[in-house]
């Protein structure tokens, strides 16, 4: 990740003087989009940092959530990129302005492999961790963005048609702000609890029934503490006859919910719907009560 901060950064500096250069409003968006990545990584590497410090004090969870909040910071960043680029692409369009095709042409060839190389250094890293994933998404969509700058600075070298800068210009920022999405919407599902969209919550439901013990299942909760921690927990009212029994219930339905749902970390109150006698449970204070009830029945009758 380091490594693509400092490709990136060099690239940003190198397109936007380019840009200017050349007049390009595409090679200038795209390095506004670089800017993006760059801020994305950083912001994904002091994420990665604080997300494996251990849980103490009052963080309980540890900084896990962090990750989450980076993703989503990530996501919206491509958003308001594709918005600008959008509202600058369409008066480019009404304005055309002379472009250098071949400044802009070499610029946007180099951008094209640094990111490349920057997609290759990523990509093993992005696999269960929805910040990654995000910052990851930044530099694909600069990727697709170089290309479009590539073609367009064909089209305006060998022909002229200065409209092409703005028109590739707005199909990047529809593509950056599609790709932005998806991130920003798993994010949010995360941070307002909802179940994983891999987990339907009456599925989970229905199979916990499925155990015969288990008689009724209360307030159960499956949520995403981050982009890899599946929690859940439930009150469970089950017909056990001894506490042992109980105990190996409880592991069993621990078990099946990790194994088949992916869930990391189960909490579940098991009850018997059955009381055990008192006598098994406060057998002194039963021969208290007794004792007190036979002393009550002989001053009752002298």
């Amino acid at each position: 990740m380091w490594i693509s901060v400092y490709l990136l950064g060099g690239l940003l500096i190198a397109e936007w003087g380019v840009g200017l250069w050349s007049k390009s409003l595409s090679l200038q968006a795209d390095a506004g989009h670089i800017l993006s990545d760059v801020t994305a990584l950083v912001i994904s590497l002091l994420a990665t940092v604080l997300t494996q410090k251990p849980a103490k004090g009052k963080a309980t969870f540890g900084n896990q959530r962090l990750e989450v909040l980076a993703a989503l910071i990530n996501g919206f960043s491509l958003i308001a990129i594709a918005s600008f680029i959008t509202w600058e692409a369409i008066e480019r369009w009404q304005n055309p302005e002379p472009i250098l095709g071949l400044p802009m042409l070499a610029i946007a060839v180099f951008g094209f492999g640094v990111n490349l190389l920057s997609i290759k250094l990523l990509h093993p890293h992005t696999h269960n961790d929805l910040n990654l994933q995000g910052a990851f998404l930044h530099v694909i969509a600069d990727t697709i963005s170089s290309l479009g700058v590539i073609i367009a600075a064909l089209v305006v070298h060998i022909w002229h048609w200065w409209w092409a800068d703005a028109a590739i210009s707005f199909v990047v920022a529809v593509i950056i702000g599609l790709s932005a999405l998806p991130i920003v919407k798993e994010s949010l599902n995360i941070f307002l609890e909802y179940a994983p969209a891999s987990i339907d919550p009456v599925e989970v439901d229905i199979s916990i029934k499925s155990f015969p013990q288990v008689l009724q299942v209360e307030k159960l909760h499956i949520w995403k503490l981050s982009s890899n921690s599946v929690m859940l927990c439930a009150k469970i009212t089950v017909e056990c006859e001894t506490i042992h029994e109980r105990d190996r219930l409880q592991r069993k339905l621990q078990s099946h919910l990790q194994n088949n749902f992916g869930i990391t970390d189960v909490t579940l109150q098991l009850t018997s719907y059955k009381a055990m006698p008192e006598i098994a449970i406060h057998p002194l204070l039963n021969q208290n009560l007794a004792l007190m009830l036979s002393a009550e029945k002989t001053c009752s009758n002298p």
